[in-house]
């Protein structure tokens, strides 16, 4: 679900591997409600025929954040993301504190093997809960269960042939269709056609009729699955909704099993979901919603953009051009990148330069989220560079595109989401909607201020469900 699309990563890191004088990167705290300190070192990355090319990695960053246990930001951040599960009763406060206290700050092995053993641990319970006929207390396992180990999973991507990446993704999937399953809500598994194959979603009902009622179809973004959607789900139900979760290229089981990445233009992958939806008898096809999340701020309006039988979006946070924010930070940074146009910029990445690679190599050694953030890019884009996965991702923009939407559209944004300073992606977006819109600021009142406000859904949902409510004269 984070880094949906590099803004603060651009302003604190560029690579300026055409520039004689060296390599030059862009530093800047990124921590939120952090106190941090730093050291600096510098190191000769490569050498080529015209220059020795150096660069600055991130500062050594001592991060204060004890309400999280961990100094390492990502891991924080990803920590407040699982502690989010508490809301729905899909993750427990005292079980994420004690599996973060195991975990060697950092250590992304060390990671993967707490979270996973924890999962394990209420996997077998939910097991033992389900033998002895205790229904409720078997789904409560297995639901905190599949938030564990789709946690454990997260980190694995630099090595796309890694087995743990099936199994453990595999687990997730099973222990939450093993809940939901046996859930008071309505639950099915379904398959969207899609070109030629299928698409993986999870459709919620408010109950068994089939009464046409308002759809909400939600979905996520870079790095998320549909199974951490399901709060949303359950909101959605409480609100009258019925509610269908999907995954598309580049995301959950499509990348994984089917090892299609991601594409820009994502109407072609949400109109055969609205096709699907608008075929069943239990949904209003004249009040179908979506909901973006992370990256999902770019995906719902390009989609929106095309696909006029959606009725509202919310774009949360919004994303109006990733390339964009690719290419001002280049042309920040100076020397010959700052020459380049758009496009000339993108050309040059696609020439997959060894330099520029070595480069983001040397930052990712010394920075988690620079490490994750890469890696996690070239696994969802399936491409084997650094370079050619900046080469696709510049390709996600709004630029004439948007001004297309007919419908009405939320644009959230968090005020110190690392992901987005100061919500400048999503002021963009919201600038160039032409239709009604609204644009909903989260502040560091009630630490609402993270990215995709996690930690803080009670007041997020009440706040957007209200919007989607009125948008669409629901009453509940």
């Amino acid at each position: 679900m984070s880094i949906p699309f590099f803004t603060s990563r651009v302003k604190r890191i560029l690579v300026n591997v055409l520039c004689i004088a060296g390599l030059i990167f862009l530093i800047a705290s990124s921590g939120s409600g952090c106190t941090v300190e730093s050291t600096t070192t510098t190191i000769t990355t490569t050498t080529t025929a015209t220059a020795t090319i150096t660069s600055t990695p991130p500062p050594t960053e001592n991060i204060t954040c004890p309400e999280l246990i961990f100094n390492d930001p990502e891991f924080a951040f990803e920590l407040r993301r699982t502690l989010s599960g508490v809301y729905t009763g899909e993750a427990d406060l005292g079980e994420c504190l004690y599996t973060a206290s195991r975990i060697t700050d950092g250590d992304l092995e060390s990671w993967y093997r707490e979270w996973y053993a924890t999962a394990e641990h209420f996997k077998q319970a939910g097991d033992e809960s389900l033998a002895n006929g205790h229904i409720v207390s078997a789904r409560e396992a297995y639901y905190r269960a599949s938030t564990y180990y789709r946690t454990a999973e997260f980190f694995l991507h630099g090595n796309p042939a890694d087995p743990r990446i099936l199994e453990t993704w595999g687990k997730s999937r099973d222990t939450f269709v093993a809940a939901a399953s046996r859930d008071r809500v309505p639950f099915e598994v379904v398959e969207i056609p899609y070109e030629n194959t299928t698409l993986p979603g999870y459709f919620y009902s408010v109950d068994a009729s089939v009464q046409p009622r308002p759809l909400l179809i939600v979905q996520t973004g870079f790095d998320g699955c549909q199974e951490e959607l399901h709060p949303y789900a359950m909101e959605g139900i409480k609100r009258g909704y019925n509610v269908l979760t999907f995954e598309g290229p580049g995301q959950g089981a499509v990348i994984r099993l089917q090892h299609l990445p991601f594409r820009p233009d994502w109407e072609n992958v949400v109109t055969p979901v609205v096709d699907y939806a608008i075929n069943r008898p239990d949904v209003d096809e004249d009040r179908i919603a979506l909901w973006g999340i992370s990256l999902g701020g770019y995906l719902a309006p390009r989609a929106a953009a095309y696909e006029h039988r959606i009725a509202a979006i919310i774009a949360d946070a919004g994303v109006y051009d990733v390339g964009l924010n690719l290419w001002h930070g280049a042309q920040e940074v100076g020397g010959e990148l700052a020459k380049m146009s758009r496009q000339e910029f993108k050309e040059y990445l696609l020439t997959n330069p060894p330099e520029f690679n070595d480069a983001m190599e040397s930052v990712m050694q010394h920075s988690t989220s620079e490490r994750w953030f890469n890696e996690q890019g070239m696994y969802v884009f399936n491409t084997t560079s650094i370079a050619l996965f900046w080469a696709k991702y510049m390709d996600f923009t709004l630029e004439g595109s948007v001004e297309m939407i007919s419908c009405p559209v939320l644009v959230a944004y968090a005020t110190n989401d690392h992901f987005d300073p100061k919500g400048e992606q999503a002021k963009l977006l919201y600038d160039h909607i032409k239709s009604e819109k609204e644009l909903m600021e989260f502040t560091e009142e009630y630490e609402t201020d993270y990215h995709c406000q996690m930690g803080a859904f009670a007041q997020a949902f009440a706040k957007k469900f209200d919007w989607l409510d009125e948008t669409l004269s629901i009453s509940c």
